[in-house]
């Protein structure tokens, strides 16, 4: 018997190792529990308060992209939030009259407009780190502009 149950305790401790094993916490079964899975567990207010409250109409906009006119798509990278994933996505897997072209091998793929020899994505796969590393918004906000338009003379720019 004493065997038996040293043999279960050794086992209890690979299938769930740590003091914060779910099978021995009653306290995750009960409802108050399962309706906030950010609430502590001492009961002390939430560390993270929403700053921005968006509603339903924000966050479900419709926004028409115009790849044949300027409009632009920049990228903003910010790190640890699955972002090359995500820049990866847009190079290769959106589905748009003209999509990117990559080729094996290359990690910048040409998102070019039709009939244009101008880019309609600004991201490390499409432009390459052309406003340095992880650019932050200020960086991209001065440096796209001229970047995108350099060819371009004066007039024809259009305003960003």
């Amino acid at each position: 018997l004493v065997m038996l149950f040293l043999f279960a305790v050794i086992v209890l401790q690979y299938v769930c190792p740590g003091t914060e094993c779910q099978l021995l916490r009653l306290r995750a079964l009960s409802p108050a529990a399962a309706a906030d899975p950010y609430r502590a567990e001492d009961e002390t207010p939430a560390r993270f308060v929403p700053r921005f409250n968006f509603s339903d109409g924000d966050l479900l906009r419709r926004v028409d992209f115009n790849i044949k006119g300027d409009d632009l798509i920049v990228f903003l990278h910010i790190q640890k939030t699955g972002g090359t994933t995500f820049g990866r996505h847009l190079v290769r897997n959106i589905q748009l009259e003209q999509p990117c072209e990559c080729r094996a091998g290359q990690k910048k793929c040409t998102c070019h407009r039709p009939g244009k020899r101008e880019t309609w994505l600004f991201s490390r796969f499409s432009t390459g780190w052309s406003c340095g590393l992880h650019a932050d918004w200020t960086e991209l906000t001065n440096c796209v502009p001229s970047v995108v338009d350099s060819k371009k003379e004066v007039r024809l720019r259009p305003s960003r």
